[in-house]
């Protein structure tokens, strides 16, 4: 099944047990690893699937600026009775490594027919313990509905990975998934300090400015600006219909939360600011990646926020 060339743009936002996410949020990307990051600790991988490969089935009857929200905080392998599978409990240290994995629905059969979401089938994100190496890839899937997520380089040390997904048919139907399971890179672990909260960082040269007080479970904005050069950056490209995507993973558990611009696109003339919506919905230290691009290439920027 084929998807038009311009599938609907839909999102997902993530909210802990308990606490219900109800945002209206747009124009998110999911960045797939085409640069380079001169921030430690972050890889790119570099796989992605087209939205016109068989199985892909595009997503309608959105309204402008809704999303359909997940529950949950991302940390468990089944939901619904989806469950994410695999047989690939480590990988090796040091070298790129290919991880595969398996959606199987409430029947015990694979999942072969997703929803496009903005422009992609399933986005995969990797993040070690300590919130470093953040991958964001966007796989291949066999037609037996296996997925293979090309990794760049682990450390050695406890990682989590994550599928978000959306059927296009069967009991899950329409509705935003996102499952994750535990890998182990066998070495010497040594654990990364986070970083202390800022309100900004530099990326590739690139000044990057946060600003918001979010609280916990509460619906909060947070304003994005960039600089570069003491000279307020107007050239952000749409990548994957949108100019920025950011994704935030909480300390200690390392819960999965993605925001959302409700900037409009309007061509390659991006920025400086970007306005998201966000629901972060534990107190505590986040870790935040931020992706965009100027020049046709990917950059990716992270600092730490506080949420009280």
């Amino acid at each position: 099944m084929n998807a038009s060339s311009r599938p609907t743009v839909r999102r997902r936002g993530l909210a802990a047990a308990g606490v219900a996410a109800a945002l209206a949020l747009t124009l998110a990307a999911c960045g797939s690893s085409g640069g380079s990051s001169a921030m430690p600790g972050m890889d790119h991988g570099t796989t992605s699937s087209p939205a016109t490969s068989p199985g892909a089935s595009q997503t309608s009857g959105d309204m402008p600026g809704m999303d359909h929200m997940a529950t949950g905080n991302g940390l468990s392998d089944t939901q619904d009775g989806y469950r994410l599978t695999s047989d690939d409990a480590t990988l090796p240290a040091g070298k790129r490594a290919v991880y595969r994995f398996t959606v199987k629905g409430p029947d015990g059969k694979p999942v072969t027919d997703f929803a496009v979401d903005q422009t992609k089938r399933l986005h995969f994100y990797a993040i070690r313990s300590d919130l470093t190496g953040f991958q964001h890839i966007h796989p291949t899937m066999a037609a037996d509905g296996t997925w293979s997520a090309g990794l760049a380089p682990l450390r050695a040390g406890s990682w989590r990975l994550f599928a978000s997904f959306t059927p296009a048919t069967g009991d899950g139907k329409g509705k935003d998934f996102v499952l994750s399971r535990t890998l182990t890179v066998p070495g010497n672990a040594t654990k990364t300090p986070l970083p202390a909260p800022a309100g900004s960082t530099q990326v590739d040269g690139y000044t990057v400015t946060v600003k918001g007080e979010p609280m916990a479970g509460m619906a909060h904005p947070l304003t994005v600006s960039l600089a570069k050069d003491g000279k307020p950056v107007t050239d952000l490209q749409p990548y994957l219909d949108t100019y920025a995507h950011l994704t935030a993973f909480h300390e200690g558990d390392t819960a999965f939360a993605h925001l959302h611009p409700t900037t409009k696109v309007t061509g390659d003339h991006g920025g400086p600011d970007l306005t998201f919506h966000a629901l972060l919905p534990t107190s505590g230290n986040w870790r935040l990646f931020l992706q965009f691009q100027t020049g046709g290439r990917l950059h990716t920027a992270a600092l730490t926020l506080h949420v009280g």
